[in-house]
C-alpha cells in the first residue's frame, strides 16, 4: 500500500517514458542513420552521376539522330524558341545552341518521367565504380598509384594534418590488410588488480619479455569510443580469462562505452517494480521494523 500512495503521475511518466526510449531510440536511430547516409550517396553520388548520363544521352542524340531523334527538336520548335527568347531577350538565338537547349530539356522530362527507375543507375554506378576500383587498386600497379597519390595527399598542408587519422579509421573498419589481427577476445585485471578490461589477443610476445614473464599473450586494449586506439600490454598466460563473445561484439562493447552487451551475455533484468522505486524508498522497505502506514502505527500506540 506505501508503494501504491508514493508513486506519482510524474514518477509513472519518468519511468514508462525512460522505458519506451529504450525500446525505440536504437530502431529510429538506426534508420535515421541509414535513410541520411542514402540521401548522402544520392545527393554527393548517384546525382552527379545521373546528370553525367543525361548529358550523355543528349550529346549522343546530337551526333546520331538515328539513335535519339525522339530527343531531337524539330525546325518548327526551334524556330519557336528563337522567338520565344527574342521577345524574352534572354538566351543565345543560334540555331544550333537553342537545339541543344532543347534536346536536353528533353532528355531530362524523358528522365523524370521515368525517374522511380532510372535515378537508381546513378547507385549502380557508384557501386560498380568502387568495386573496380578496389581490383584495380588490388593489383600492384593500383598499389603504385595509390601510393603516389597518398604522397600527393599528404603534402598538402591541411590534408596531411586530416588524411592519415580518416585513413587509419577506415583501414580499421574495412581493410582486408588490417594493421592488427585480432584472434580472441579476453578480460585481464587492467590497469590494476580488481578492474577489469575487455582485450583482443594480437598473438604472442617478445622473447626478451617472455623470458622474465613465463608464458605470456600480447593484448591490445582498445579505448572507447574509438577502438582503434589504445594499449598494448603483455600479460601471463595464466592471468587471461577468455570470453564466449566475438571480435565485433567486443568492438560494439568497447565503442558504446559498455551500453552494448552482447545478447546471451547481458545479466537478467532486475523486477520492474524494484527498478521503478527509488533508492530512498528501497532503503525503507528493506528496513524489517518499518511501518507500513499511519494508521498502522495509531493502531499500536492504542493498542
Amino acid at each position: 500500500m506505501a508503494d501504491d500512495q508514493s508513486r506519482t503521475f510524474g514518477s509513472d511518466f519518468k519511468r514508462f517514458f525512460g522505458r519506451g526510449l529504450g525500446v525505440l531510440l536504437p530502431s529510429v536511430l538506426t534508420l535515421w542513420i541509414l535513410v541520411k547516409a542514402y540521401q548522402f550517396v544520392d545527393s554527393a553520388i548517384a546525382q552527379p552521376i545521373n546528370a553525367g548520363i543525361r548529358a550523355g544521352v543528349a550529346e549522343g542524340a546530337e551526333h546520331w539522330p538515328a539513335l535519339g531523334s525522339s530527343f531531337l527538336p524539330n525546325e518548327e520548335q526551334v524556330n519557336a524558341e528563337i522567338v520565344r527568347r527574342e521577345a524574352s531577350e534572354t538566351g543565345s538565338l543560334d540555331p544550333t545552341i537553342v537545339q541543344r537547349d532543347l534536346t536536353r530539356v528533353e532528355v531530362a522530362e524523358w528522365w523524370n518521367r521515368y525517374a522511380l527507375g532510372l535515378d537508381w543507375i546513378g547507385i549502380l554506378v557508384a557501386v560498380l565504380s568502387v568495386y573496380f576500383a578496389g581490383r584495380l587498386l588490388g593489383g600492384f600497379l593500383g598499389r603504385r598509384v595509390q601510393k603516389q597519390f597518398e604522397r600527393v595527399i599528404t603534402s598538402v598542408p591541411i590534408f596531411k594534418q586530416v588524411y592519415p587519422y580518416v585513413k587509419q579509421v577506415v583501414d580499421f573498419l574495412f581493410s582486408d590488410d588490417k594493421p592488427i589481427k585480432f584472434n580472441r577476445v579476453v578480460v585481464v585485471e587492467y590497469p590494476r588488480k580488481g578492474v577489469w578490461a575487455v582485450g583482443l589477443v594480437t598473438g604472442g610476445t617478445m622473447q626478451s619479455i617472455e623470458k622474465e614473464s613465463g608464458e605470456a599473450l600480447t593484448i591490445f586494449i582498445p579505448s572507447s569510443p574509438t577502438p582503434f586506439t589504445g594499449y598494448t600490454i603483455t600479460v601471463p598466460r595464466d592471468e587471461v580469462r577468455e570470453l564466449p563473445i566475438s571480435i565485433d561484439e567486443a568492438l560494439r562493447f568497447t565503442i558504446s562505452g559498455g551500453v552494448l552487451v552482447p545478447p546471451h551475455e547481458a545479466l537478467p533484468e532486475r523486477d520492474s517494480e524494484d527498478a521503478a522505486l527509488g533508492s530512498d524508498e528501497q532503503r525503507i522497505l528493506q528496513q524489517p521494523d518499518a511501518p507500513d502506514s499511519h494508521s498502522d502505527s495509531g493502531e499500536t500506540k492504542e493498542s
